[in-house]
C-alpha cells in the first residue's frame, strides 16, 4: 500500500477544507473593516466600533476552523506512522517507551527510525520542531480549560516544551519575547493562533517530512531485501559444499 499517496489525499482534502471554511469568515472580517455592505455603521456618538460582535465571531470562527483542522492534521500523520511501524516490526534494541512517554510520540517515531537505521532527522528538508508543536497544538486544542474563550490557549505543559511558540499572534508573540525566562509560563499563556500563511507553511512541512519518511522506509526495507539475499547465498553456497 503507498502510505504516502493516502497521507498526501488527505492533507489536501484538509487544505481544501480550511481555505474554502474560513473564506467567508475573513471576507466578513474584511467587509465590517472597510465599512462595505451589509456592515455599513449607522450614526453613533457612543464611540464603540459598529458590527464589533461580528467581528470577533468571524474572527473566533476562523481560528476554530483552524485548530479544528490542525488536530485532523495531527491525526493523520499519527495514523501514517502506526502504519508505517506495522510494516517495518518492531524496533531493534532498547524498550522505545520511555522516548514515546517523555518526547511525545513524534519523538518516539524518530527513536523508531533511528532504532531501524534511518537516516538523522536533523538532516531532513523539513522543520522537526514545528512538527512537534504541531501536536503540542493538537493536544491543547483537544483538552480545553476553560468556558471564557471560543479559541484554544497553550497549555502549561505544551508552553515548557517550546521556548517560542509559532501558532500565536503578533501581538501575544511580542508580549511573549518581552517576558523574562520562566515568568512567561504562569503569567500568560497565549492562545493558539492560525493565520493562512502559517497553516500552510504546517502543511508543507508535514509533506516535506512524510516524503522523507517515505524514502526512509523503503531503503530500510530494501536494505532488509538485501540481508535476505546475501544470507541466501550463504546458506546456498554452504549447501553445494
Amino acid at each position: 500500500m503507498d502510505i504516502r499517496f493516502f497521507l498526501e489525499q488527505r492533507l489536501a482534502f484538509i487544505k481544501q477544507l480550511y481555505l474554502n471554511g474560513v473564506t467567508p469568515f475573513e471576507d466578513r472580517k474584511r467587509k465590517i473593516e472597510n465599512e462595505e455592505a451589509p456592515f455599513i455603521p449607522p450614526y453613533s456618538e457612543d464611540g464603540e466600533p459598529a458590527y464589533m460582535i461580528e467581528w470577533i465571531e468571524a474572527d473566533s470562527s476562523v481560528q476554530v476552523l483552524g485548530s479544528a483542522c490542525l488536530s485532523m492534521i495531527a491525526a493523520s500523520l499519527h495514523l501514517y506512522f502506526t502504519e508505517w511501524e506495522r510494516q517495518l516490526g518492531p524496533a531493534p534494541g532498547p524498550s522505545l517507551k520511555s522516548a514515546f512517554k517523555n518526547g511525545g510520540w513524534p519523538n518516539g517515531y524518530r527513536a523508531f527510525y533511528l532504532a531501524h537505521g534511518s537516516d538523522q532527522f536533523e538532516d531532513g528538508p523539513f522543520d522537526f520542531a514545528l512538527i512537534e508543536e504541531l501536536v503540542l497544538a493538537r493536544n491543547s486544542i483537544q483538552h480545553p480549560d476553560s468556558l471564557v474563550f471560543e479559541t484554544s490557549r497553550y497549555s502549561d505543559d505544551a508552553l515548557q516544551k517550546m521556548p517560542s511558540p509559532f501558532f500565536v499572534s503578533d501581538r501575544e508573540k511580542s508580549l511573549i519575547e518581552e517576558s523574562d525566562g520562566e515568568s512567561r509560563q504562569w503569567l500568560y499563556r497565549p492562545h493558539i493562533h492560525i493565520t493562512t500563511e502559517k497553516f500552510l507553511h504546517a502543511v508543507s512541512q508535514v509533506s516535506a517530512l512524510v516524503k522523507w519518511l517515505e524514502d526512509q522506509g523503503e531503503n530500510i526495507m530494501h536494505k532488509r531485501y538485501l540481508e535476505r539475499k546475501r544470507k541466501r547465498e550463504i546458506d546456498t553456497g554452504t549447501n553445494h559444499s
